[in-house]
């Protein structure tokens, strides 16, 4: 009779952060960390909301801190976690649906590329504003 294979749970993490880790395990690791990443905005965000019940002063007043350039800076950062997540969903569906994973990796690469160009851009439609006044 064969024997099972124990579960070695104290060499796990040392297991499992030593293989080598081809483009499609970077792809599910950054989804979930993106993920979870989003999934905490959206309780910011929610409990950002919650100066409303106290009125418009009191909202206003809360708010005021996001308008800064380290919130604005936070905020851009928070797109390229929305681009990756939606860019690698994209890039899932792909690969599922349409015979795609013999392009896993080319979409991978597409998917990187599209979502810096697109990072950069949004990144100047939000600090043109600054960037402009630097030049005057």
């Amino acid at each position: 009779m064969a024997e099972f294979k124990k579960f070695d749970q104290r060499n796990w993490v040392k297991t499992n952060l030593s293989y080598k880790k081809d483009t499609g395990s970077w792809a599910w690791i950054l989804h979930r960390i993106t993920g979870i990443a989003l999934l905490g905005y959206l309780f910011m965000h929610i409990y950002s909301l919650s100066p409303l019940s106290q009125g418009k002063e009191a909202f206003d007043t809360f708010i005021a801190a996001y308008t800064t350039p380290f919130f604005m800076a936070l905020e851009w950062f928070l797109f390229a976690f929305v681009l990756f997540h939606s860019l690698n969903g994209v890039r899932i569906v792909l690969v599922d649906w349409a015979d795609g994973a013999k392009y896993h990796k080319a979409l991978y690469r597409y998917s990187i590329v599209i979502g810096v160009v697109m990072f950069l851009a949004m990144g100047y439609v939000m600090f043109s504003h600054e960037i402009h006044k630097l030049f005057k």
